[in-house]
Protein backbone atom coordinates (compact mmCIF):
# COMPACT_ATOMS: atom_id res chain seq x y z
CA UNK A 1 0.00 0.00 0.00
CA UNK A 2 1.38 3.23 -0.73
CA UNK A 3 1.46 5.87 2.20
CA UNK A 4 3.07 8.53 0.01
CA UNK A 5 -0.01 11.31 0.21
CA UNK A 6 -0.74 12.71 -3.31
CA UNK A 7 0.19 16.57 -4.29
CA UNK A 8 -1.35 19.24 -2.71
CA UNK A 9 -2.73 19.90 0.31
CA UNK A 10 -4.13 17.58 2.72
CA UNK A 11 -8.37 18.23 3.42
CA UNK A 12 -9.07 17.49 6.24
CA UNK A 13 -13.00 16.92 6.50
CA UNK A 14 -13.72 14.71 9.55
CA UNK A 15 -15.84 16.42 11.84
CA UNK A 16 -12.65 17.44 14.15
CA UNK A 17 -9.85 17.92 14.98
CA UNK A 18 -10.43 20.74 12.13
CA UNK A 19 -8.63 22.64 9.96
CA UNK A 20 -6.43 25.85 11.59
CA UNK A 21 -6.74 28.53 10.58
CA UNK A 22 -2.72 30.44 9.43
CA UNK A 23 -3.52 33.54 11.72
CA UNK A 24 -3.93 30.64 14.40
CA UNK A 25 -0.83 29.01 13.68
CA UNK A 26 0.80 31.93 13.78
CA UNK A 27 -0.64 33.15 16.93
CA UNK A 28 0.79 30.01 18.85
CA UNK A 29 4.08 30.71 17.38
CA UNK A 30 4.95 33.23 19.40
CA UNK A 31 7.54 32.30 22.71
CA UNK A 32 6.20 31.19 25.67
CA UNK A 33 5.82 33.90 28.84
CA UNK A 34 5.85 33.54 32.49
CA UNK A 35 2.55 31.85 33.29
CA UNK A 36 2.83 33.73 36.77
CA UNK A 37 3.69 37.19 34.87
CA UNK A 38 1.26 40.59 33.81
CA UNK A 39 1.58 39.47 30.60
CA UNK A 40 -0.15 35.85 30.80
CA UNK A 41 -2.94 37.88 33.62
CA UNK A 42 -4.02 39.68 30.31
CA UNK A 43 -3.84 36.51 28.04
CA UNK A 44 -5.98 34.66 30.60
CA UNK A 45 -8.55 37.29 31.16
CA UNK A 46 -9.17 38.02 26.89
CA UNK A 47 -9.61 33.71 27.36
CA UNK A 48 -12.00 33.65 29.91
CA UNK A 49 -14.12 36.37 29.23
CA UNK A 50 -14.34 36.05 25.88
CA UNK A 51 -15.73 32.54 25.57
CA UNK A 52 -18.63 33.94 27.79
CA UNK A 53 -19.83 35.25 24.60
CA UNK A 54 -19.11 31.87 22.50
CA UNK A 55 -21.33 30.18 25.49
CA UNK A 56 -23.98 33.15 24.92
CA UNK A 57 -23.72 33.89 28.83
CA UNK A 58 -23.59 36.43 31.23
CA UNK A 59 -23.99 34.68 34.46
CA UNK A 60 -22.00 31.57 34.04
CA UNK A 61 -18.64 31.14 34.81
CA UNK A 62 -16.39 29.50 32.72
CA UNK A 63 -13.25 26.93 33.05
CA UNK A 64 -10.99 26.25 31.10
CA UNK A 65 -8.70 22.35 31.33
CA UNK A 66 -5.44 21.27 29.69
CA UNK A 67 -7.34 18.50 28.31
CA UNK A 68 -9.40 17.14 25.74
CA UNK A 69 -13.52 17.38 25.69
CA UNK A 70 -13.05 13.83 27.63
CA UNK A 71 -11.70 15.90 30.41
CA UNK A 72 -14.42 18.52 30.58
CA UNK A 73 -17.13 15.64 31.08
CA UNK A 74 -15.43 14.56 34.03
CA UNK A 75 -14.89 17.77 35.24
CA UNK A 76 -18.83 18.20 34.65
CA UNK A 77 -19.74 15.04 37.06
CA UNK A 78 -17.47 15.79 39.68
CA UNK A 79 -17.88 18.89 40.54
CA UNK A 80 -22.21 18.73 40.73
CA UNK A 81 -22.32 14.98 41.99
CA UNK A 82 -21.97 12.62 45.11
CA UNK A 83 -21.74 8.90 44.80
CA UNK A 84 -24.62 7.43 44.09
CA UNK A 85 -27.15 10.01 42.91
CA UNK A 86 -29.33 9.01 40.09
CA UNK A 87 -28.94 10.59 36.70
CA UNK A 88 -31.14 10.44 33.45
CA UNK A 89 -28.89 9.93 30.14
CA UNK A 90 -29.76 9.56 26.22
CA UNK A 91 -28.24 7.07 23.88
CA UNK A 92 -27.71 9.51 20.75
CA UNK A 93 -24.65 8.15 19.52
CA UNK A 94 -21.52 6.69 20.37
CA UNK A 95 -20.32 9.82 22.30
CA UNK A 96 -23.30 9.83 24.52
CA UNK A 97 -22.76 6.35 25.57
CA UNK A 98 -18.97 7.10 26.31
CA UNK A 99 -20.16 10.04 28.53
CA UNK A 100 -22.51 7.46 30.14
CA UNK A 101 -18.75 5.28 31.19
CA UNK A 102 -17.76 8.05 32.49
CA UNK A 103 -20.79 8.07 34.77
CA UNK A 104 -20.81 4.61 35.74
CA UNK A 105 -16.59 5.03 37.13
CA UNK A 106 -18.34 7.34 39.48
CA UNK A 107 -20.54 5.38 41.34
CA UNK A 108 -23.50 6.93 39.36
CA UNK A 109 -26.64 5.58 39.03
CA UNK A 110 -27.40 5.83 35.24
CA UNK A 111 -31.22 5.52 33.61
CA UNK A 112 -29.95 5.21 30.20
CA UNK A 113 -32.50 5.79 27.74
CA UNK A 114 -31.69 3.58 24.57
CA UNK A 115 -32.28 4.74 20.98
CA UNK A 116 -32.13 4.53 17.34
CA UNK A 117 -28.66 6.58 16.80
CA UNK A 118 -31.18 8.74 14.36
CA UNK A 119 -33.07 10.87 16.23
CA UNK A 120 -31.99 13.67 19.34
CA UNK A 121 -33.08 13.35 22.49
CA UNK A 122 -37.14 13.55 22.73
CA UNK A 123 -38.19 16.69 25.60
CA UNK A 124 -41.55 14.30 25.40
CA UNK A 125 -39.85 11.38 27.17
CA UNK A 126 -37.79 13.63 29.25
CA UNK A 127 -40.67 15.30 30.54
CA UNK A 128 -42.18 11.95 31.32
CA UNK A 129 -39.42 10.44 33.07
CA UNK A 130 -39.17 13.94 35.28
CA UNK A 131 -42.52 13.41 36.00
CA UNK A 132 -42.52 9.96 37.28
CA UNK A 133 -39.80 10.61 39.44
CA UNK A 134 -41.65 11.54 42.63
CA UNK A 135 -39.32 11.52 45.40
CA UNK A 136 -37.03 13.80 42.86
CA UNK A 137 -33.92 11.53 42.96
CA UNK A 138 -32.68 12.36 39.44
CA UNK A 139 -29.87 14.79 39.81
CA UNK A 140 -29.23 15.69 36.67
CA UNK A 141 -30.11 15.21 32.79
CA UNK A 142 -27.37 15.05 30.61
CA UNK A 143 -27.65 15.31 26.57
CA UNK A 144 -25.06 15.26 24.17
CA UNK A 145 -26.19 18.91 22.16
CA UNK A 146 -24.52 17.44 18.54
CA UNK A 147 -23.74 13.88 17.97
CA UNK A 148 -20.44 13.86 16.46
CA UNK A 149 -20.82 10.05 15.22
CA UNK A 150 -24.27 10.68 13.82
CA UNK A 151 -24.84 14.18 12.72
CA UNK A 152 -28.12 14.55 15.17
CA UNK A 153 -28.75 18.00 17.10
CA UNK A 154 -30.69 17.72 20.15
CA UNK A 155 -33.11 20.59 20.36
CA UNK A 156 -31.39 21.88 24.16
CA UNK A 157 -34.21 24.46 24.57
CA UNK A 158 -36.97 22.43 24.31
CA UNK A 159 -35.51 19.86 26.95
CA UNK A 160 -35.51 22.72 28.96
CA UNK A 161 -38.77 23.27 28.80
CA UNK A 162 -39.66 19.89 29.75
CA UNK A 163 -37.89 19.90 32.17
CA UNK A 164 -39.67 23.28 33.44
CA UNK A 165 -43.03 21.25 32.65
CA UNK A 166 -42.10 18.52 35.14
CA UNK A 167 -40.97 20.87 37.65
CA UNK A 168 -38.32 19.14 38.47
CA UNK A 169 -34.62 20.79 40.31
CA UNK A 170 -32.35 18.60 38.52
CA UNK A 171 -29.22 20.31 36.40
CA UNK A 172 -29.18 20.26 33.03
CA UNK A 173 -25.73 18.96 32.14
CA UNK A 174 -24.63 19.40 27.81
CA UNK A 175 -21.83 18.63 25.74
CA UNK A 176 -21.21 20.63 22.69
CA UNK A 177 -17.91 19.52 22.14
CA UNK A 178 -18.98 19.57 17.67
CA UNK A 179 -21.44 22.33 18.17
CA UNK A 180 -20.12 25.00 19.98
CA UNK A 181 -19.00 28.25 17.82
CA UNK A 182 -20.77 25.92 14.82
CA UNK A 183 -24.53 26.04 15.44
CA UNK A 184 -26.51 27.93 17.45
CA UNK A 185 -26.51 27.56 21.32
CA UNK A 186 -27.07 29.72 24.35
CA UNK A 187 -26.41 28.59 27.78
CA UNK A 188 -27.96 30.94 29.58
CA UNK A 189 -31.29 31.33 27.67
CA UNK A 190 -31.67 27.57 27.35
CA UNK A 191 -31.25 27.47 31.23
CA UNK A 192 -28.34 25.05 31.26
CA UNK A 193 -26.43 24.66 33.91
CA UNK A 194 -22.84 23.12 32.63
CA UNK A 195 -21.81 23.07 28.98
CA UNK A 196 -19.11 21.20 28.15
CA UNK A 197 -16.95 22.24 25.25
CA UNK A 198 -13.38 21.20 23.35
CA UNK A 199 -11.06 23.29 21.30
CA UNK A 200 -10.47 21.27 18.16
CA UNK A 201 -13.77 21.97 16.31
CA UNK A 202 -15.84 24.86 16.26
CA UNK A 203 -13.09 27.35 17.76
CA UNK A 204 -10.70 25.93 15.08
CA UNK A 205 -7.94 25.18 17.37
CA UNK A 206 -5.80 21.83 17.66
CA UNK A 207 -6.71 19.37 20.67
CA UNK A 208 -5.95 19.90 23.75
CA UNK A 209 -8.26 22.29 25.85
CA UNK A 210 -11.77 22.12 27.37
CA UNK A 211 -14.08 23.61 28.97
CA UNK A 212 -16.66 24.01 31.63
CA UNK A 213 -19.57 26.93 31.32
CA UNK A 214 -21.12 26.81 34.98
CA UNK A 215 -24.62 28.36 35.95
CA UNK A 216 -25.17 30.12 39.39
CA UNK A 217 -27.51 27.11 40.18
CA UNK A 218 -24.58 24.50 39.63
CA UNK A 219 -21.69 26.78 41.29
CA UNK A 220 -24.43 26.31 44.16
CA UNK A 221 -24.43 22.15 43.75
CA UNK A 222 -21.22 22.10 43.78
CA UNK A 223 -20.92 23.09 47.10
CA UNK A 224 -22.83 20.00 48.21
CA UNK A 225 -20.81 17.51 45.92
CA UNK A 226 -19.20 14.59 47.63
CA UNK A 227 -17.29 12.71 44.46
CA UNK A 228 -13.93 13.35 44.67
CA UNK A 229 -11.72 15.91 42.67
CA UNK A 230 -8.39 17.90 42.93
CA UNK A 231 -7.53 19.02 39.48
CA UNK A 232 -10.93 19.44 38.22
CA UNK A 233 -12.32 21.30 40.73
CA UNK A 234 -14.18 24.53 40.16
CA UNK A 235 -13.26 25.88 43.78
CA UNK A 236 -9.43 25.50 42.89
CA UNK A 237 -9.85 27.22 39.46
CA UNK A 238 -11.64 30.30 40.90
CA UNK A 239 -9.38 32.56 42.50
CA UNK A 240 -6.85 32.70 40.14
CA UNK A 241 -8.82 32.47 37.35
CA UNK A 242 -9.97 36.36 39.06
CA UNK A 243 -7.20 37.77 37.65
CA UNK A 244 -6.15 35.47 34.41
CA UNK A 245 -3.99 32.92 36.10
CA UNK A 246 -4.37 29.31 36.62
CA UNK A 247 -3.63 26.64 39.73
CA UNK A 248 -1.23 24.47 37.43
CA UNK A 249 1.55 25.31 34.70
CA UNK A 250 -1.23 25.84 31.69
CA UNK A 251 -1.25 25.19 27.89
CA UNK A 252 0.22 28.89 27.50
CA UNK A 253 0.44 28.82 23.60
CA UNK A 254 -2.97 27.11 22.92
CA UNK A 255 -4.23 29.76 25.25
CA UNK A 256 -2.05 32.15 22.20
CA UNK A 257 -4.32 30.52 19.50
CA UNK A 258 -7.30 30.73 21.47
CA UNK A 259 -7.07 34.00 21.98
CA UNK A 260 -6.87 34.51 18.28
CA UNK A 261 -9.69 32.49 17.59
CA UNK A 262 -11.69 34.52 19.73
CA UNK A 263 -10.76 37.38 17.34
CA UNK A 264 -11.61 35.64 14.38
CA UNK A 265 -15.59 34.69 15.56
CA UNK A 266 -15.79 38.23 16.76
CA UNK A 267 -14.84 39.27 13.11
CA UNK A 268 -17.01 37.44 11.26
CA UNK A 269 -19.87 37.66 13.87
CA UNK A 270 -21.80 34.74 15.65
CA UNK A 271 -24.93 34.74 13.87
CA UNK A 272 -22.73 34.96 10.56
CA UNK A 273 -20.31 31.52 11.68
CA UNK A 274 -23.92 30.20 12.29
CA UNK A 275 -25.57 31.08 9.07
CA UNK A 276 -22.39 29.62 7.42
CA UNK A 277 -22.24 26.67 8.50
CA UNK A 278 -25.99 25.86 8.08
CA UNK A 279 -25.66 26.75 4.75
CA UNK A 280 -23.03 24.45 3.88
CA UNK A 281 -24.92 21.85 5.61
CA UNK A 282 -27.35 22.28 3.43
CA UNK A 283 -25.90 22.09 0.36
CA UNK A 284 -23.83 19.14 1.63
CA UNK A 285 -27.23 17.34 2.24
CA UNK A 286 -28.46 18.44 -1.48
CA UNK A 287 -25.48 16.63 -2.57
CA UNK A 288 -26.52 13.89 -0.81
CA UNK A 289 -30.27 13.21 -2.19
CA UNK A 290 -28.83 14.40 -5.81
CA UNK A 291 -26.29 10.69 -4.99
CA UNK A 292 -29.48 8.91 -4.30
CA UNK A 293 -27.96 8.51 -0.18
CA UNK A 294 -29.63 8.62 3.01
CA UNK A 295 -28.52 10.96 5.91
CA UNK A 296 -28.04 8.92 8.95
CA UNK A 297 -30.33 11.99 11.08
CA UNK A 298 -34.09 10.79 10.59
CA UNK A 299 -35.69 13.97 11.77
CA UNK A 300 -35.17 17.32 9.69
CA UNK A 301 -35.49 19.35 12.73
CA UNK A 302 -32.33 17.32 14.08
CA UNK A 303 -29.73 18.02 11.37
CA UNK A 304 -25.89 18.91 12.16
CA UNK A 305 -24.75 22.12 10.90
CA UNK A 306 -21.46 20.58 11.95
CA UNK A 307 -21.10 17.33 10.04
CA UNK A 308 -23.43 14.74 7.54
CA UNK A 309 -23.33 11.24 8.60
CA UNK A 310 -24.16 9.38 5.20
CA UNK A 311 -25.34 5.77 4.50
CA UNK A 312 -23.63 3.60 2.52
CA UNK A 313 -26.14 0.77 0.48
CA UNK A 314 -25.94 -2.85 1.47
CA UNK A 315 -22.38 -4.40 0.54
CA UNK A 316 -20.03 -1.93 0.81
CA UNK A 317 -17.61 -0.85 3.93
CA UNK A 318 -17.30 3.00 4.86
CA UNK A 319 -13.36 1.71 5.77
CA UNK A 320 -12.51 0.50 2.63
CA UNK A 321 -14.68 3.56 0.37
CA UNK A 322 -12.73 6.16 3.42
CA UNK A 323 -8.95 4.55 2.52
CA UNK A 324 -9.73 4.91 -1.45
CA UNK A 325 -10.60 8.53 -0.81
CA UNK A 326 -7.83 9.36 1.62
CA UNK A 327 -5.62 7.35 -0.99
CA UNK A 328 -6.58 8.80 -4.05
CA UNK A 329 -7.49 12.71 -3.27
CA UNK A 330 -5.77 13.12 0.12
CA UNK A 331 -9.38 14.06 1.62
CA UNK A 332 -9.87 12.48 5.01
CA UNK A 333 -13.74 11.58 5.79
CA UNK A 334 -14.66 10.34 9.17
CA UNK A 335 -14.98 7.15 10.33
CA UNK A 336 -18.25 5.32 11.23
CA UNK A 337 -18.09 4.80 15.00
CA UNK A 338 -19.43 1.62 16.89
CA UNK A 339 -22.81 0.59 16.39
CA UNK A 340 -22.51 2.74 12.84
CA UNK A 341 -18.92 1.38 12.55
CA UNK A 342 -18.41 -0.04 8.52
CA UNK A 343 -21.91 1.48 7.47
CA UNK A 344 -21.83 5.32 7.65
CA UNK A 345 -19.09 7.87 6.54
CA UNK A 346 -19.34 11.46 7.69
CA UNK A 347 -18.55 14.66 6.16
CA UNK A 348 -17.28 17.37 8.34
CA UNK A 349 -18.29 20.68 7.40
CA UNK A 350 -17.25 23.13 10.38
CA UNK A 351 -14.71 25.59 11.16
CA UNK A 352 -12.23 27.38 9.14
CA UNK A 353 -14.51 26.53 5.97
CA UNK A 354 -15.73 28.06 2.84
CA UNK A 355 -17.74 27.45 0.00
CA UNK A 356 -14.86 26.41 -2.25
CA UNK A 357 -13.59 23.74 0.26
CA UNK A 358 -16.89 22.15 0.47
CA UNK A 359 -17.20 21.98 -3.40
CA UNK A 360 -13.60 20.22 -3.11
CA UNK A 361 -14.55 18.08 -0.32
CA UNK A 362 -17.55 16.64 -2.15
CA UNK A 363 -16.11 16.49 -5.63
CA UNK A 364 -13.60 14.13 -3.58
CA UNK A 365 -16.31 11.91 -2.20
CA UNK A 366 -18.30 12.06 -5.42
CA UNK A 367 -15.23 10.86 -7.49
CA UNK A 368 -14.72 8.43 -4.79
CA UNK A 369 -18.37 6.83 -5.03
CA UNK A 370 -17.58 6.37 -8.54
CA UNK A 371 -14.28 4.46 -8.35
CA UNK A 372 -15.37 2.47 -5.52
CA UNK A 373 -18.58 1.34 -7.22
CA UNK A 374 -20.77 2.15 -5.14
CA UNK A 375 -24.16 2.87 -6.69
CA UNK A 376 -25.22 6.57 -6.61
CA UNK A 377 -26.72 9.16 -8.88
CA UNK A 378 -23.82 11.85 -10.28
CA UNK A 379 -24.51 15.13 -10.23
CA UNK A 380 -24.20 15.92 -5.98
CA UNK A 381 -21.83 18.17 -6.44
CA UNK A 382 -23.62 20.53 -9.13
CA UNK A 383 -26.83 20.05 -6.62
CA UNK A 384 -24.42 21.54 -4.18
CA UNK A 385 -23.11 24.18 -6.41
CA UNK A 386 -26.49 25.40 -7.39
CA UNK A 387 -27.70 25.67 -3.89
CA UNK A 388 -24.86 27.62 -2.96
CA UNK A 389 -25.30 29.98 -5.90
CA UNK A 390 -29.24 30.27 -5.12
CA UNK A 391 -28.05 31.46 -1.57
CA UNK A 392 -25.22 33.65 -2.45
CA UNK A 393 -27.96 35.55 -5.06
CA UNK A 394 -30.33 35.89 -2.00
CA UNK A 395 -28.35 37.34 0.53
CA UNK A 396 -27.54 40.06 -2.60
Amino acid sequence: MNHTPPPGRHFLQIPGPTNVPDRILRAMDYPTIDHRGPAFGELGRACLEGLKSVFQTTTGEVFIYPASGTGAWEAAIVNTLSPGDRVLMFETGHFATLWRKIAHHFGLEVDFVPGDWRHGVDPGLVEAKLKADATRSIKAVFCVHNETSTGVVSRIAEVRAAMDAAAHPALLLVDTISSLASIDYRHDEWGVDVTVAGSQKGLMLPPGLSFNCVSPKARAASALARLPRAFWSWDEMRAPNATGYFPYTPATNLLYGLREALRLLEEEGLPNVFRRHDRHAAATRAAVRAWGLEILCADEREYSSSLTAVMLPDGFNEAKFRQLVLERFNLSLGAGLSKVAGRVFRIGHLGDFNDLTLIATLAGVEMGLGLAGIPHRPGGVTAAMAFLASQNEAAN
